[in-house]
């Protein structure tokens, strides 16, 4: 037996066991990588390089956008833009079929656009539209599950912390051209969310909204500006080249809190609170980036990656199988692992697989995240399930009833997106970015 094959072994079952204890994600990673490399250097040696590696993998300049990005989200969450952004969905989706249900999934759109977080989108229009579908007589499980299965996509449409942590993993593949690439699949993904919940609304007898007047919708539409131009201002100041995605997050952040000062929806003594909720969040996320990397070093160092690619391309080299072979896998870990931890391990794993078959770096990065999008509303780590249930005030289980369905229209287009590449390259493609 290799040393690559002992050493993924002893990997594998430590973190398995660590995992069944209870022990946090980004620890049980770290401790099984670390001592995992025991078995091929020695202690002293293999102890030193996890510590170089925690710190090296968490020094980048492009994820400094992550802690700017998830402080804008907070911002908005707290600052009145929400619920601007909920009366502009309405008066763009309050006559289709179950008009409230629509409403969240476009208002997850529009703040997944903006703040790049599912799980804020989750909890900021459940918290905002959930009480009005309640006042309606919508059933709080339905409610939650249109909730749930929209909130993802704001890890697709830009700006998505995931892709950003892509780029910096596969090394030369732009931020901007992943940020343009989410757009499609992230639209189709809410696109078949409408659909479901506007059929499933109406044989629930759920009711379109009143039609409104043409003077109230272009006054909701004219109050939504000033919190839509923050898209306008990030992307197309990256697309411009006048900054980069991480001087975009900053940029975002100063923008957000003057737009919130200006609606008075918060108080300079709510800042210390929201930046303190928000480093909290980022200390999570990069401690996990950090340990993943280890985890990726030791991988690298044994050739676990190309064991596997050899091992995937010796079953077939039929590249329509293997990419159905990746989607299985990635949706599985998934359900067991954060989209950040995943990416950094298994971009370097399937990655080179892809890119010698032909795909795209860009058109992979947007399948990954998709993919690892679905994990966070699937259990045991369903990060967006849990907040939205939470929100919602109802239990995983009573929710999975409506969520099953939605999973096959995700699942759906999931294919969709892998199969056919210009649905994630045909605007990278007109915009030049690749």
């Amino acid at each position: 037996m290799s040393v690559a094959v002992q050493v993924a072994i002893v990997m594998a079952i430590l973190l398995i066991i660590l995992l069944a204890m209870g022990v946090p994600i980004g620890v049980s990673i770290g401790l099984s990588s670390a001592i995992s490399m025991i078995c091929m250097l020695p202690g002293y040696i293999a102890f030193t390089t996890s510590a170089q590696r925690l710190f090296a993998g968490s020094n980048s300049f492009s994820l400094i956008a992550i802690p700017f990005f998830i402080l804008a989200g907070n911002i908005m969450n707290n600052g009145g833009i929400a619920i601007r952004l909920v009366n502009c969905a309405k008066v763009l989706s309050g006559r289709m079929p179950s008009a409230l249900a629509q409403t969240n999934v476009v208002a997850n759109m529009l703040f997944g656009a903006i703040s790049g977080s599912g799980a804020a989108a989750a909890a900021a229009m459940g918290g905002t539209i959930g009480p009005l579908e309640k006042k309606e007589g919508y059933d709080p499980d339905f409610s939650t599950a249109v909730n749930v299965a929209s909130a993802p996509v704001g890890m697709l449409i830009p700006p998505s912390n995931t892709m950003i942590v892509f780029s910096t993993v596969a090394g030369s593949v732009s931020v901007s051209a992943l940020f343009m690439a989410g757009y499609i699949p992230g639209i189709l993904w809410g696109v078949g969310i409408m659909i479901l919940a506007g059929i499933t609304g109406r044989k629930l007898g759920y009711r379109n909204e009143e039609k409104v007047t043409f003077s109230v919708a272009v006054k909701t539409l004219l109050d939504a500006i000033p919190s839509l131009l923050l898209i306008v201002i990030v992307i197309g100041g990256i697309l411009g080249g006048v900054f980069t995605a991480t001087e975009g997050s900053a940029i975002a952040v100063v923008y957000a809190v003057i737009l919130s000062l200006i609606y008075r929806s918060i108080k300079i003594s709510d800042i210390p609170r929201i930046v303190a909720e928000s480093a909290k969040m980022t200390g999570t996320i990069t401690f996990m980036i950090g340990l993943s990397s280890i985890m990726s070093w030791a991988m690298a160092f044994t050739g676990i990656p190309d064991l596997i690619a050899n091992a995937v391309l010796s079953l077939t080299s039929n590249k329509i199988v293997i990419y159905l072979l990746m989607n299985i896998i990635l949706l599985v870990v998934g359900t067991f692992m954060d989209a950040t931890p995943a990416i950094l391990i298994f971009t370097p794993i399937f990655l080179p697989i892809c890119t010698g078959l032909g795909m795209n770096p860009v058109h992979f990065g947007i399948v990954l995240c998709y993919n690892l999008a679905v994990g966070t509303i699937t259990p045991p780590v369903g990060t967006i399930l849990f907040t939205g249930c939470k929100v919602g005030g109802v239990t995983i289980e009573s929710v999975m009833k409506y969520l099953l369905p939605y999973f096959v229209v995700i699942a759906v287009g999931l294919l969709l997106v892998t199969y056919i590449p210009m649905l994630s390259l045909m605007i990278p493609n007109l915009l030049g970015l690749l």
